[in-house]
């Protein structure tokens, strides 16, 4: 059987006809070219290389005819494999990139029409692109004379975390359209997980060893999972008591590993417990209101206590913040350019040395990066997301979107939690690293994703809304 392929690229139209002798003879000097390329080398490494080529090519085939396979593949790939490139380029990197490629190349040849869904939520998305694209340019700027700058592959790697991260949002939308891949997302982040956290609860030691570092110790994991468990728990009134018992079992679980065997590590409970607290007092208002008082001396005195029991790392943490903010003193309204600051802070002292450091802050890594303008559109995307998940949690019926959209909005307050505390949000490169992107996707995938319902609900004509409501359902 013959394979007929049509290119078009613009008003150029080719069709290409590939005879199946010509497959055979292929496949025959393929195998030929691996056999003497395994036998000259002689090494398994290239052996291996060998046989994954055209099975990556096959992969690649796949995800162009099913783009939407790139999102299990960015989470399960960032879980499990353990690949870590030049300055961390991961698999779930990769996925991200080739998911923007495909999404690029839709538009620009099959389609020829610049055209993406834009929303008031997107807005703020891509002034903030916009906004590190000028800051990346700032950046090439020597501000110290007496400092070195960041090596420039230092540069493009804080530009790219910028860059992909909020475009993976954008893409999003566009790509996943209806509940059903957008239900398979969620599944599979919370299934694969909840193997680590089932193997963490008995102490297997096959836990470290199976999951990525990178992705297990991430805040955004254990956000998520508890934001996205919870509120389906609370707000999904049409699960079944065995799912719903289910789904608590996993929350236990989950707050159990990471508030009783890792309770040394404040990223990896107070922002889940926050975003649980949020959406606890969003199903009792009337007993929140009450609680306000009680909730506010306790939460002064579990601060207190927090600091009290790790003062070294907080005084030298608010003392890396006042450094950082003197440093960006140059250029306040655009930044330094990415991961300038790192290097610049030698020029400075930080309790008499002269060292450099990172400021274990997302907020002040955004300003000292992109400047005043970078934070306030990083605070405008969080307002946007956090608005369009209030109204449609009211907007919406019983069902998995309302506890997505409530899942999304406590999401939000987790995700300035564990800013507050590290950049697990968006990286910085000395810091989390590209290597962190395996896990801190998971925010701008459910943003993107709660796009995806605005769009299945509110389009509508007031007419359908009913059908529509059962879609959702």
């Amino acid at each position: 059987m013959d394979i007929n392929i049509n290119l078009k690229f613009f008003s150029f139209t080719r069709r290409i006809s590939i005879r199946r002798q010509w497959i055979q003879y292929g496949i025959i000097a393929a195998v030929t070219g691996i056999a003497m390329a395994a036998a000259y080398w002689g090494s398994m490494l290239v052996m291996l290389a060998l046989i994954a080529l055209p099975i990556g090519i096959t992969g690649i085939y796949f995800f162009f005819r099913q783009p939407n396979l790139l999102y299990p593949f960015i989470l399960v790939g960032g879980m499990f494999i353990p690949f870590a490139g030049p300055g961390g380029v991961n698999v779930s990197v990769l996925g991200i990139l080739l998911l923007i490629g495909i999404w690029a190349l839709d538009m620009f040849v099959v389609k020829r029409e610049f055209k993406f869904l834009y929303t008031r939520t997107i807005r703020p998305l891509l002034y903030f692109m916009g906004i590190s694209v000028v800051a990346f340019a700032v950046g090439q700027i020597s501000w110290f004379p007496f400092a070195n700058q960041a090596p420039m592959d230092a540069q493009v790697g804080g530009f790219v975390i910028y860059l992909i991260l909020p475009l993976i949002m954008l893409v999003t939308p566009n790509l996943i359209k209806d509940l059903y891949w957008l239900k398979i997302v969620f599944w599979v982040f919370i299934g694969f997980s909840m193997i680590y956290v089932f193997a963490r609860t008995l102490e297997l030691s096959i836990a470290d060893r199976l999951f990525t570092n990178a992705y297990v110790a991430n805040s955004m994991l254990w956000t998520w999972l508890s934001a996205l468990l919870v509120s389906q728990i609370i707000y999904n009134h049409e699960l079944g008591w065995r799912m719903r018992g289910m789904l608590i079992a996993f929350v236990a679980l989950v707050f159990y590993v990471a508030m009783v065997q890792q309770n040394d590590w404040k990223s990896g409970w107070v922002p889940p417990a926050v975003a649980a607290l949020a959406l606890v007092g969003l199903r009792f208002k009337k007993l929140t209101i009450v609680a306000i008082p009680f909730a506010v001396a306790i939460g002064i005195y579990l601060a207190q206590d927090l600091i009290s029991t790790d003062q070294y790392s907080w005084g030298t943490r608010v003392d890396a913040w006042l450094v950082v903010l003197d440093i960006t003193r140059v250029s306040p309204v655009i930044g330094l350019g990415f991961a300038n600051y790192y290097f610049y802070a030698k020029v400075f002292t930080i309790r008499g040395y002269h060292i450099k450091f990172n400021s274990h802050s997302q907020f002040v890594d955004i300003v000292a990066q992109t400047g005043i303008l970078g934070l306030l559109c990083f605070f405008w995307i969080l307002f946007e997301v956090g608005r369009l998940a209030w109204n449609l949690s009211l907007r919406l019926k019983d069902g998995f979107a309302r506890g997505y959209a409530y899942g999304v909005l406590a999401g939000v307050v987790g995700c300035l939690m564990a800013s507050f505390l590290v950049d697990w949000v968006l990286p910085f490169t000395y810091n989390i690293g590209m290597n962190g992107i395996r896990a801190s996707v998971l925010p701008w995938i459910f943003f993107g994703g709660l796009i995806t319902i605005e769009q299945i609900f509110l389009s509508q004509p007031k007419t359908d809304v009913l059908n529509v409501r059962e879609r959702l359902l």
